[in-house]
């Protein structure tokens, strides 16, 4: 697939193309808190550990809520429960579609959570491989920003988001979608904070900043809506 000059910068900056097409499994250690949490009813994450695929929407996050041995699984667009031996005590099919209307808007479960925190957190981490993802249509608006249509296959904020990255560096400085579940009105920007080497010597984003987004299409300066650290970040 042909990349765009910007795509290519932060492909390469990120460890290259070749890293990224042979490798399988993502595993990353967060934390993460929030205002997004606190509106849901849900508890913050403390090092929690998550595993996911690099070319598929497959993502697993444990413990997903208060319960330690439980994980959320995303597969696909269906999402479940494990429990610590690997057991389905819970699952949802087609997990998008039961965020329209109810009790939602106040307060999720940890299913509706495992939906939310696991497609977002896979297409955070996995963005590399995602700027060669043959199903996602890729625009150079500008030098440094691209503009990503998501195809209905993949589980994501919103269809239409942007993506913004040090012209030098190739670097990412900043994620811009609207979290539809959460609201149509929830337009956010996701801002890279920091990056950090793992002891393999790959770069990845490591402190991010989630806040609302202005007319003019910057980050706000708050609330934040979530904070996240990214402890560990190793590919297989």
């Amino acid at each position: 697939m042909h990349l765009t000059e910007t795509a290519e910068r932060a492909v390469a900056a990120y460890g290259g193309a070749g890293l990224w097409r042979n490798a399988s499994t993502l595993h990353a250690e967060v934390s993460a808190r929030g205002l997004a949490f606190i509106l849901k009813r849900r508890p913050f994450f403390s090092h929690v550990r998550i595993v996911e695929s690099v070319h598929k929407p497959f993502s697993a996050l444990t413990p997903i809520g208060r319960n330690p041995g439980v994980t959320g699984v995303l597969d696909g667009h269906d999402v479940r429960l494990e429990d610590e031996n690997g057991r389905v005590v819970s699952e949802r099919r087609s997990a998008r579609d039961h965020f329209r209307i109810g009790r939602r808007l106040l307060w999720w479960d940890d299913l509706d959570m495992s939906y939310f925190a696991n497609y977002a957190s896979w297409n955070y981490f996995t963005l590399p491989a995602l700027l060669m993802h043959e199903g996602i249509a890729w625009t150079e608006l500008e030098p440094g920003l691209l503009e990503a249509r998501f195809p209905d296959t993949l589980p994501t904020h919103s269809r239409m988001q942007r993506f913004r990255f040090d012209c030098t560096t190739g670097l990412l400085l900043q994620h811009d979608y609207t979290a539809e579940i959460i609201s149509p009105l929830a337009r956010a920007s996701n801002v890279v904070l920091q990056h950090t080497r793992n002891s393999a010597g790959l770069l990845y984003p490591s402190v991010r900043r989630v806040t609302p987004r202005g007319p003019k299409g910057r980050a706000l300066g708050g609330p934040v809506l979530i904070h996240l650290d990214i402890h560990d970040y190793r590919l297989s």
